[in-house]
């Protein structure tokens, strides 16, 4: 197996809501560890040894803004954010009138008056899909997943990536990290791998998807996915360690972060299911894909509509 050790991160602006599960493989079955906040020390740990490493915010760009940008690729771009020209690339725009190709982000905050049409008008775009990645399109098991720029919401996603991309990715690759697909197909990698992961896609895949008014963020919801999740580790050689299982079978408790820490350990499921090969990485030698946009691991191309 080429990955033995696996790492999440359920990324947040909010250092209070970063948590990460962990998996090692041990003696022919993956031993998952409870999800923990993410400490000080997290970058140093994924470059410490080998570990395939996911994180729950986009890491890419839509391919018709990469192109506009003149860079020959996403890694490219991002070592060029926040540097002279694009220097205020990583500052979410107060105003709709700032928003362009070197500010992309908007709005900085929920205010009377915030509508999205300007905004669109601004990136030249007529609709909110135009702005969305392929593989953030809806599925015929999910709706589409937030678009990066488009910063309102409770779901949005361009804030934590910000924060994701200046304080691990950029770092991590500084020191030598390999990010998944822009550096080349998964088999082809070895030390310390980053992949973008959306536990809103993993939901299906480990037969714990939320229907109707169920809510990640009711700890009785959370709760009521213990049984599909167990089931599915018995079937994939996944061993829980005790505070692990406890956890999920008290869906994460009732406190505010249960939410993330429950996230963090849907994620690592997701992986494992790709490192184990029960899952494709996904179709990581498309040229749009490897160029700009990137890909969410594990999910299918087929599946989007």
């Amino acid at each position: 197996m080429r990955f033995t050790r696996l790492v999440h991160a359920d990324w947040s602006v909010d250092r209070r809501k970063r948590f990460a599960a962990r998996a090692v493989w041990s003696g022919g079955r993956w031993l998952v560890s409870a999800p923990a906040p993410v400490g000080d020390g997290f970058l140093d740990e994924l470059l410490a040894a080998p570990v395939l490493a996911g994180f729950d915010f986009p890491i890419g760009l839509p391919d018709a803004y990469g192109r506009r940008t003149g860079f020959a690729d996403f890694r490219a771009a991002l070592a060029a954010f926040g540097e002279g020209a694009w220097a205020d690339v990583f500052t979410v725009a107060d105003r709709v009138a700032e928003v362009g190709l070197h500010r992309p982000f908007y709005p900085a905050r929920a205010t009377a008056g915030v509508r999205q049409a300007p905004f669109l008008a601004a990136h030249g775009v007529a609709a909110l899909d135009e702005l969305h990645r392929r593989c953030e399109r809806a599925t015929a098991r999910r709706r589409a997943a937030a678009a990066l720029f488009w910063t309102l919401g409770g779901n949005q996603v361009g804030k934590a990536a910000i924060a994701g991309w200046r304080e691990v990715i950029r770092p991590a690759l500084a020191r030598g990290a390999k990010l998944w697909p822009f550096d080349g197909p998964l088999a082809s990698l070895s030390g310390t791998v980053l992949a973008e992961c959306y536990p809103g896609e993993i939901y299906d895949h480990l037969g714990c998807r939320f229907q109707g008014g169920d809510s990640k963020r009711r700890q009785d919801d959370r709760r009521a996915r213990a049984a599909p999740l167990l089931d599915w580790a018995a079937r994939h050689d996944v061993v829980f360690e005790l505070p692990a299982r406890a956890a999920v079978l008290a869906g994460f408790g009732p406190a505010p972060t249960g939410e993330d820490a429950f996230d963090a350990l849907i994620g690592l499921l997701g992986l494992i299911e790709v490192a184990a090969g029960h899952r494709p990485p996904g179709p990581e030698e498309d040229p749009v894909i490897r160029r700009f946009e990137g890909w969410i691991l594990g999910q299918a191309y087929s599946s989007l509509r």
